[in-house]
């Protein structure tokens, strides 16, 4: 049971951002969006380890280095963009 309330808490966390971004009501760039993707797919990936589920794993960690990489690089645009326009 505690599994799948990982995996329901996981996939919520992924979805929900998904939802607004595609209904535009949040920037798929933001910070709230890249957190909350971070977060569902790093949940999912932990259990996709532990539950030795290789392609779950697979997708959901990818998915979770992926935006970790967008993080990484957001505050870097950020100083860039507005130094850009002096």
């Amino acid at each position: 049971m505690n599994e799948q309330l990982v995996q329901i808490l996981g996939s919520v966390l992924v979805l929900i951002p998904f939802a607004l971004a595609q209904a535009r009501r949040v920037d798929p760039s933001s910070l709230s969006y890249l957190l909350l993707n971070l977060l569902g797919s790093g949940l999912l990936a932990v259990d996709a380890a532990v539950t030795r589920q290789w392609g779950f794993l697979l997708l959901e960690g990818v998915w979770a280095v992926v935006s970790l990489a967008a993080l990484s690089r957001r505050p870097a645009n950020r100083r860039t963009s507005r130094t850009a326009g002096r």
